[in-house]
């Protein structure tokens, strides 16, 4: 049962049904058909020869179904993962270059071992800690990146590398009288065929179609001779077994980049995963052990001369509508890729590299999301700005810093709404024992004897200076001679530490000076064991802590008439 928990394939293959296989087929021919040209353009991007993409698409396409818990997700090579690759390893070694070849599959190594470290020890939370506009706005200038970085190869240019915008743009405009026409009008016309092709229906296999006609154009109008940049050849054969060689400088160089790659993998395979699952109403994915495959498939990877991969948007996208049942789809895709490998890749000398970039400029075009950009705008400038800071960090510092800068973003938000926790303060709705927001309930009647406020986190070093500033702000606007009681509605406080210790011992020291009374209502149980391990259990009272606030007001009530204190939650002190 436990190795059923890590290799998944053990549970669903015995139950698999015979009436899936047509779907599953189906659907796997599809992606692996739409992966050769990908395949071949990605290895290009990623600053390598065409062949490496394919090997980059083949192992996964074996190992996820073994241990991924979605059957719809294609892994393979990606535009974004590609770029990485390109944007870190080239600061070390020149693109094109065997040690470019072994830091890029060193790389991809590394980021394995991060992830199946991560998943092993469950370690899939850390997925919060990237904010949804942080990674919208990284994605869609990582999009316009990757469709800057293809400008060599669509206008038939030797441009400078470079991740950073206005570096590319810069560099284009100074060339412009270089453009080669042959190559731009090709290119062009391969992005418009493609663009058509995906209004009519995004079934159908455009990128296979275009580079199809690529070839078929530039053989028999002998386009190479003009200047029109093509594959030439493409070794035949799948990829050889071969133990990447790495050292500790290279550990030490590769470490950033390994790690980053490590997020944003996850972070793109499991937001298509999710996606799909609530698409085809399916069980959701298990990140800790999504974290386990993709780190799984990497590192395997890593030893057939294979470079990052991760899930893509759009292959992932064709399965699923195609009609996947299960990960058997993956297994037919690595067939056909395989076969090709085997026998057809001279077919591919012929196809220019234009076209090549012309599939990688259109299959990005779907991360650039404008429309999440206007929704935040409407209706949370937080949140927009969140999104605009890392969009243009990345544009203008590049993709790892912009990565730092959008990782750094989300924690200062999360920080900042930690520190600043909402609160309240309460009034009795009339007719009723309830007591709500005075500010959302423009009726609730607000006692100038009793000051009730709540606080909706848990008080820690983070917050409790906040908290000492809300109590003492509400304290002053109260009608000092005739204020005798202050309620702290703790419903909504589930752990305190030390510093939130001494804001209580703070307060409850400020109120005793003022001749305030103090009584706290609806400590729920996580609390109420951490104020008697702070030993607050005394100084507070238990006789003062009640069930509900209207609890402690009749309490309160009742002492002014007969001087008793009531006990309601004494004897219930210990339980949770």
């Amino acid at each position: 049962m436990r190795l059923k928990r890590y290799v998944p394939i053990l549970d669903w293959l015995p139950k698999y049904k015979l009436k899936f296989l047509g779907n599953d087929l189906l659907a796997g021919l599809t992606v692996g058909v739409m992966l050769i040209p990908q395949g071949m353009a990605y290895g290009l991007l990623a600053g390598l020869d065409p062949i490496y993409g394919l090997y980059a698409g083949i192992v996964p396409l074996i190992l996820y179904p073994l241990f991924g818990t979605s059957g719809q997700v294609s892994i393979g090579p990606t535009a974004l993962v590609s770029l990485l690759v390109l944007a870190g390893v080239s600061q070390l070694e020149e693109p094109g270059t065997g040690r470019y070849l072994e830091l890029a599959v060193i790389t991809a190594m590394m980021a394995g071992l991060i992830q199946v470290g991560l998943g092993l020890f469950k370690w899939g939370f850390l997925i919060n800690f990237l904010a949804h506009p942080v990674i919208s706005g990284f994605t869609s200038a990582a999009a316009i990146i990757i469709g800057l970085s293809q400008f060599n190869n669509l206008f038939g240019l030797s441009l400078e590398r470079s991740n950073q915008i206005h570096v590319v743009l810069q560099a284009l405009f100074s060339h412009l009288q270089d453009i080669h026409w042959p190559t731009f009008l090709l290119g062009v016309g391969a992005i418009v065929f493609m663009l058509i092709i995906r209004r009519i229906n995004r079934a159908i296999p455009a990128a296979l179609l275009v580079a199809v006609m690529g070839i078929l154009i530039a053989k028999y109008a002998q386009l190479n001779t003009v200047g029109v940049a093509i594959l030439e050849d493409i070794p035949k054969g799948l990829p050889t077994f071969s133990a990447p060689g790495i050292s500790l400088r290279d550990i030490q160089q590769l470490l950033p980049l390994a790690l980053t790659i490590s997020v944003i993998s996850f972070i793109e395979s499991l937001a298509i995963a999710s996606a799909i699952s609530k698409k085809y109403k399916l069980p959701k994915v298990d990140p800790d052990q999504e974290l386990l495959a993709l780190g799984v498939t990497k590192l395997v990877c890593s030893f057939f001369q294979a470079f990052p991969t991760t899930g893509s948007f759009s292959r992932s996208a064709v399965n699923g509508e195609a009609g996947a049942k299960t990960g058997l789809s993956s297994f037919f895709a690595a067939l056909l890729l395989g076969i090709t490998l085997l026998f057809f890749t001279p077919l591919f000398y012929y196809l220019p590299k234009a076209v090549l970039a012309a599939i990688i400029m259109v299959s990005v075009i779907g991360l650039i999301n404008i429309k999440e950009a206007i929704h935040l705008f409407r209706t949370d400038r937080r949140d927009f700005y969140t999104l605009l800071a890392t969009f243009l960090a990345t544009l203008i510092l590049g993709i790892q810093l912009g990565v730092l800068t959008g990782l750094l973003l989300s924690i200062a938000f999360m920080v900042y709404q930690n520190a600043k926790p909402h609160s309240a303060v309460l009034g009795r709705v009339p007719d009723t024992q309830h007591y709500r927001n005075i500010h959302r309930f423009n009726q609730a009647i607000q006692r100038e004897d009793i000051l009730i406020i709540r606080f909706d986190a848990q008080l820690y070093f983070g917050n409790a200076a906040f908290f000492e500033a809300e109590v003492d702000q509400q304290l002053k606007k109260c009608n000092k001679e005739r204020l005798k009681l202050l309620i702290l509605d703790m419903s909504n406080v589930h752990d305190l530490d030390s510093t939130g210790v001494h804001a209580l011992e703070e307060m409850l020291g400020k109120l005793k000076q003022s001749g305030v009374d103090f009584k706290m209502a609806n400590p729920i149980g996580p609390l109420r064991d951490a104020l008697t391990r702070h030993g607050l259990t005394t100084k507070i009272g238990v006789e003062n802590c009640y069930l509900s606030v209207s609890d402690a007001v009749a309490a309160y009530e009742q002492s002014e008439i007969t001087q008793t204190p009531s006990r309601a939650l004494h004897d219930h002190w210990r339980k949770t």
